[in-house]
């Protein structure tokens, strides 16, 4: 019983939640036998459905086995299926609530009616109960005073050895999970159908499919958890986090034992039984080996893997920005917010494609040779010709000329002999031959452009051709920068012994300008924790986004990190990525930050490699991956497993150089360089003319 990736999930079932974390919404932990990643914050369900659907997609993309648990009951007590839909079978009930219940962004839902909807089918009295609503449903009760089971059982089976387990049926007040498994069990109907032969739910399929479902419950875990909520940690994250950790510590064996069950039908706790073998590995502390690297993470800190980490960005960022609308010879360069489709077709009508004589293919059937008189006067382009071209003549015409009535066919000026009234020449002639079919190009409302495209020069020549004068785009993104660090002097100043020039603001205020966002330059702060915050504020009232540079790591002086944590919104860091360790990236006050580290060169390629598609998605563009290609090594290197590595890079007679040192802090590799080499996580051993990957700066 072996996967590769373990995801635990606390569900909710209330509104959704604002930017700033919080207990009672939904956290998600993410473990492997090597990595523990940060307990990752939802805001709302239909945003938690989308992230599983991406990353168990994902993760079968790479060809791992997922074990994917969630805190809600699986199926309700014995007899309660077969009441309500006429089967014990629980998809079946899974389906009548996906059917049935109705979520959208904002977390307004109908759990309490469906509730009452049973409870009217068993007679109006029960078995739910809990109406936290200010209005009255008919046959919900708001309390358990008055209400009937119907001889179903209070609890499931697997519940009964568990103490301090709440009954399904209870669907308000602290601890009640009845309303999680209303929201929850239609998202599990859909992952089920989306995943459909790669996904087994235990303990009612056997767990051998690629994905596997399970029902767990984190207070197995007990007093470990209430030790990380005395040190700050949110309650709900830290149960996701050190679960997903404990799972992920299972032998095999362990494992396989504690899903060997019976009596499938009321579903079955995972780990039920087993808390003190969950509450040692969720606790259990292992010493790193000695690597002698800089890069080394500290004891209790795991990476996440860089394509972990822009999973994650794609599934929780969205657009920020407004839709207006802008002219054509304002559009170039903004991105489009709606599809555009064509007022008119092109070309418009039928023409030729080049200077000849027209008429009607039916006058010349056969090889030839013809003699046709020429009617008065000529198609030109612009004003369609006025008048009609019997059938048996012909008519002069230019290239671009609209095909006059009783014309379909037109024949090349330098195939014809001509006196001035009649024109002569060989067959066989071709139906159509010449011209060009109105439409053939665009059809009228056909759409042309799709939102989330960048607006070209071309697409200007596009739009105008088919009479698009104005367009829907977003405002220009806006994005901050702001530079961290008593040592930062700006330059052109007198740099004091101890001192250096602030290179990264200038830099990325300059990248952003390339790619077309509007740059704000929020100036430089130094290591003062309340003057960062307060320019944090400052920032976030008038940028989409943050980029800041340094204080990102983990020590004395590292406020941005530390900041993005006490708030609670540090959502990755630590990603396995060189040069990039450390990147911070959070929310302040509902705007994305990018914490990059302080070297330029890290900084740089933490922009280029996650700043750049998550900048892209805020701005209503499309997530970017750059394209790069493979070329031979002009060089040799011996790289190590565990991390992503970018090399400042440039070719040169069909092959890759890199530069001459890997230090963050040679700001002249950046200057040297055309783009990056990109090596992969896992270990390699490169000689001249091995294969990498280069990506030019200007694809990214």
């Amino acid at each position: 019983m072996t996967f590769d990736t373990f995801i635990v999930v606390d569900w909710a079932a209330g509104k959704a939640s604002g930017p700033t974390p919080k207990k009672d919404a939904i956290w998600i932990g993410v473990a492997s036998d090597i990595n523990v990643g940060p307990p990752l914050y939802m805001r709302s369900r239909l945003e938690a459905e989308a992230w599983l659907t991406s990353r168990l997609s994902a993760e079968r993309a790479q060809g791992h086995r997922v074990l994917a648990s969630f805190d809600f009951p699986f199926a309700y007590p014995k007899g309660f299926a077969q009441s309500l839909i006429g089967s014990d079978d629980p998809f079946g009930v899974w389906d009548w609530l996906a059917a049935r219940i109705t979520d959208d962004a904002k977390g307004d839902n109908n759990r309490f009616d469906v509730a009452a909807e049973i409870n009217r089918a068993f007679g109006g009295d029960g078995p739910f109960w809990g109406n936290p609503l200010k209005r009255d449903i008919a046959g919900l009760e708001r309390n358990k005073s008055v209400y009937s089971l119907h001889d179903l059982p209070e609890k499931r089976g697997c519940e009964q050895a568990e103490q301090g387990l709440f009954t399904c049926w209870q669907l308000a007040g602290a601890g009640a999970v009845g309303a999680q498994a209303l929201m929850g069990l239609p998202v599990l109907h859909r992952l089920h159908k989306r995943f459909a032969n790669e996904l087994s739910v235990w303990p009612f399929e056997t767990a051998d499919a690629p994905i596997v479902l399970a029902e767990i419950w984190p207070s197995l875990l007990g007093s470990v958890v209430k030790e990380a909520e005395k040190k700050g940690e949110i309650r709900d994250a830290a149960q996701v986090r050190l679960l997903s950790k404990a799972l992920a510590g299972l032998e095999a064996s362990k494992l396989a034992e504690m899903m060997d069950v019976s009596s499938p039908i009321e579903g079955a706790i995972l780990g039920a039984g087993y808390s003190s073998d969950l509450q040692r590995l969720a606790t259990k502390l292992e010493p790193p080996k000695l690597a002698n690297d800089c890069f080394a993470l500290p004891a209790g800190i795991d990476w996440t893997p860089v394509d972990d980490a822009l999973e994650m960005l794609r599934a929780r960022l969205k657009p920020v920005v407004q839709s207006t609308t802008k002219s054509l010879e304002r559009a170039v360069g903004m991105v489009l917010s709606s599809d555009v489709s064509a007022l008119r077709s092109n070309p418009p009508l039928p023409n030729t494609a080049v200077d000849g004589f027209g008429f009607a293919s039916a006058s010349v059937l056969g090889d030839g040779p013809f003699e046709l008189p020429l009617v008065d006067g000529r198609a030109a382009a612009g004003l369609r010709f006025d008048g009609h071209v019997p059938s048996g003549w012909a008519i002069r015409i230019l290239t671009g000329a609209a095909l006059p009535d009783g014309v379909d066919t037109v024949v090349l000026q330098e195939d014809v002999r001509s006196d001035g009234t009649r024109i002569a020449f060989n067959g066989p002639i071709k139906t159509g031959s010449n011209t060009r079919r109105a439409g053939e190009d665009v059809r009228v409302e056909e759409t042309i452009l799709r939102a989330g495209r960048k607006v070209t020069p071309a697409d200007a020549a596009l739009l105008s051709a088919v009479g698009v004068a104005e367009v829907h785009t977003y405002t220009p993104l806006r994005v901050g920068v702001l530079s961290t660090g008593d040592e930062l002097v700006e330059t052109g100043q007198t740099a004091r012994d101890g001192q250096i020039y602030d290179a990264n603001r200038p830099m990325l205020l300059a990248q952003l300008r390339e790619w077309g966002f509007e740059a704000i330059d929020l100036g430089r702060a130094p290591d003062k924790r309340a003057t960062l915050k307060g320019m944090l504020d400052a920032g976030a009232a008038k940028c989409d986004a943050i980029l800041t540079s340094g204080g990102a790591s983990a020590g004395d002086e590292d406020h941005m990190s530390a900041l993005l944590a006490e708030t609670g919104s540090l959502a990755l860091w630590r990603i396995a990525l060189k040069p990039g360790r450390p990147l911070a990236l959070g929310v302040w006050d509902g705007v994305p930050i990018f914490g990059l580290p302080g070297n330029p060169v890290a900084a740089l390629v933490c922009t280029l490699i996650f700043a750049r598609p998550a900048l892209n998605l805020l701005s209503g563009s499309r997530w970017s991956t750059p394209n790069g290609f493979m070329v031979p090594a002009a060089f040799e290197k011996n790289k190590k497993s565990g991390r992503r590595e970018f090399l400042r890079a440039r070719l040169r007679d069909g092959q890759v150089e890199v530069f001459k040192s890997e230090g963050s802090g040679r700001v002249s590799g950046l200057s040297w360089a055309e783009g990056l080499v990109e090596l992969p996580d896992g270990a390699m051993d490169i000689a001249h003319g091995t294969p990498v990957r280069f990506i030019p700066y200007d694809l990214f």
